[in-house]
């Protein structure tokens, strides 16, 4: 079985450190100076097209599948179109690699950010930065501001829903290990078990059956999910950001990658260019505005 560069490159390390270790004896160790201005490694030079990737040449990024609309197309991560299709070239383009160069690999949601070494550079997949998920693995800075909706079947109780009281007495749903269903059990605190589904489409054809009252996702896709998937759904609304500070999804890279800092440093690029911005416009322009539910 061959060990990937990152991996072999840790046990070269490990080793000499132990053999560093051994002639220094008890020697006083340099105090760690490392910015934390983003998680991961900063040592790395950014050389492009030249880092230190899955594989040499070649820069490698995940998602889920399906891939959902508006963040990809036609269920096809490669094809750059989508919103987060575009950003993961946009990325790979800032760090020197062409979409040529660029592998794409399919990873469930939840194992994206669960502890362990990772298959992929970077994945892109609607993860939320969070202190707790940052444990396990390192994040980008955050490439889009996003809110959580509620979505009900119109005429339903639900559908008149103008407050997060309104919604207690409600049988909700959201997918497991994402912030939409934290909202849930955290803000809206129903008197009802709230449903967790391992996958979107789950949850979304639970409320079509008619199996729960209404489902949290973040805005743009509830506005895809009530344009196209359930046409006789509506946006009851969105939640408030908690905290003061906006929720955003970041680029998930393996805990302490050498990539990190670079990644990071790419995505901040776009975001001062306009290039983000511009993405947003294209592919989510009608995830625009919906009442709140306060």
């Amino acid at each position: 079985m061959h060990l990937a560069p990152r991996v072999l490159r840790r046990a070269i390390s490990a080793a000499t450190v132990a053999l560093l270790a051994t002639a220094v004896g008890c020697a006083p160790q340099p105090e760690d100076k490392a910015s934390d201005q983003a998680s991961g490694s900063t040592a790395t030079t950014c050389a492009k097209g030249k880092l230190a990737t899955q594989t040499s040449g070649k820069l490698t990024i995940a998602t889920d599948e399906p891939a959902y609309e508006p963040w990809f197309e036609d269920d096809k991560p490669a094809n750059g179109k989508g919103f987060e299709s575009a950003v993961a070239y946009a990325v790979a383009k800032q760090l020197g690699y062409d979409k040529s160069a660029v592998v794409w690999q399919s990873v469930p949601f939840n194992k994206a950010f669960a502890p362990g070494v990772k298959t992929f550079d970077f994945d892109i997949n609607q993860v939320s930065i969070s202190t707790e998920r940052k444990k396990a693995v390192d994040f980008s800075s955050g490439y889009y501001d996003v809110r959580q909706a509620v979505i009900a079947l119109k005429g339903s109780k639900a559908a008149k829903a103008t407050s997060i009281a309104d919604l207690k007495g409600l049988k909700l749903g959201a997918q497991v290990g994402t912030t939409s269903l934290n909202y849930l059990t955290d803000v809206v605190k129903p008197t009802q078990q709230v449903a967790a589904y391992s996958k979107n489409d789950q949850a979304i054809s639970s409320l079509k059956n008619g199996q729960v009252d209404a489902i949290v996702t973040d805005l743009p896709t509830a506005f895809y999910v009530t344009s196209a998937e359930v046409t006789n759904a509506k946006i009851v609304g969105q939640f408030e950001n908690q905290g003061g500070t906006p929720e955003q999804f970041g680029l998930v890279l393996d805990k302490g990658s050498d990539l990190t800092s670079c990644v990071t440093s790419a995505v901040d690029a776009l975001r001062k260019d306009g290039t983000l911005a511009a993405l947003e416009k294209q592919w989510l322009s009608d995830a625009v505005d919906a009442p709140v539910l306060k």
